[in-house]
């Protein structure tokens, strides 16, 4: 009973999906000791900021219908927010407070602007109008070099407390040094969690139900009495909050901050896939999916460099594993995934169960 109330009545509904969700949590929970080294900590790491971050993004894509590319603008304003107010106040939690606070204000704005006076028009061209808006505010911060340091970016110091330099013990625990690199990892983990949670909540609520009622035919939920422009800026403005809050994560973890960093279309692009392997319409499947994805492109040059030498008595197999085309090979294992799981991992599992 307290599981479906933590989970808001979501349940994975498949035995496997449940197994595959708890090794998960799991995993990032003990990630620091099951995985040493300062890699693995900081793919687990990864792992949390993009959970967060797809998870919001579904909200409008999966939930609501919406095909938005502003939504790494909002990324990259929590993490702005946190490496300007941390370069011009100091090390310490007041300014990770200002910074956080003024990016989500930022964020409530422009997100309530671009969904008042966007999302009125049809689908394409609301995508196309945050396209650009996207775009302008990435020319934006490389120009004011004097907030944002331009290309270069923002390095910053954080407080002392969840520094690297900083020791609870000199003594390590289970092989792992107790610093403030564990501890703010694990404050990472705590707010991700938290944050999923929120978004089950949302989701699951009948706010989230009249949002899925929209997907699926937005004149009909207008016939019934629902003001659709009303609940789908609600979302956007939603979505944006949360993935300002991953951009802020993110910051924290890095200790910097830059256009490439968090405001890049790469990442834009990496969110669409991710969705559609975890399954749209899942907040499940933004967790599955940034797992799958982030472990992939961490790790697959790895993989394919023990390939290659381990078939060096073949060039043409050698040449073909060759970690400089990892990206060919991350594209066909991204439609590999699309073709056999074209509802996603989530959606095939559950599908599966049911019958």
């Amino acid at each position: 009973m307290f599981l479906k109330r933590l989970l808001s009545n979501d349940m994975p509904r498949s035995r496997l999906l449940a197994l595959l969700l708890v090794a998960l949590f799991l995993s990032l929970a003990f990630a620091p000791f099951i995985f040493p080294g300062v890699k693995a900590l900081s793919v687990a790491a990864k792992i949390l900021v993009f959970v967060v971050l797809v998870a919001s993004f579904d909200l409008l894509l999966g939930y609501t219908g919406i095909v938005s590319f502003a939504h790494t603008m909002f990324f990259g304003i929590g993490a702005y927010g946190i490496a300007i107010s941390a370069s011009r106040l100091g090390p310490n939690w007041g300014a990770v407070l200002v910074g956080l606070g003024a990016s989500l204000a930022i964020s409530l704005v422009l997100s309530f602007a671009i969904g008042l006076f966007s999302l009125r028009v049809r689908a394409i061209f609301f995508a196309m109008i945050t396209l650009a808006v996207a775009s302008a505010f990435q020319t934006l911060a490389s120009q004011l070099s004097d907030f944002t340091g331009g290309e270069d970016g923002l390095t910053f110091k954080l407080p002392e407390l969840i520094s690297p330099s900083f020791e609870f013990s000199e003594e390590p625990f289970l092989g792992v040094s107790l610093d403030g690199r564990l501890l703010c990892y694990y404050l990472l983990f705590v707010a991700a969690v938290v944050l999923v949670l929120a978004l089950l909540r949302i989701v699951n609520s009948p706010f989230g139900r009249v949002l899925q009622a929209i997907r699926e035919n937005e004149f009909r939920a207008e016939a019934i009495g629902y003001r659709v422009v009303v609940y789908r800026t609600t979302a956007a403005v939603l979505s944006a909050l949360f993935a300002t809050l991953a951009g802020a994560m993110l910051a924290i973890w890095l200790r910097y901050n830059g256009p490439d960093t968090s405001l890049s279309f790469e990442i834009m692009i990496d969110v669409l896939l991710i969705v559609v392997i975890g399954g749209m319409g899942t907040i499940y499947g933004a967790a599955i999916g940034a797992v799958l994805f982030v472990v992939a492109q961490s790790y697959l040059q790895d993989l394919l460099r023990l390939g290659s030498e381990a078939a060096s008595g073949l060039p043409w197999l050698s040449a073909l594993l060759s970690p400089d085309r990892w990206l060919l090979w991350l594209g066909v294992l991204f439609v590999l995934s699309v073709y056999y799981f074209p509802t996603g991992i989530v959606g095939k599992l559950r599908a599966r169960a049911a019958r």
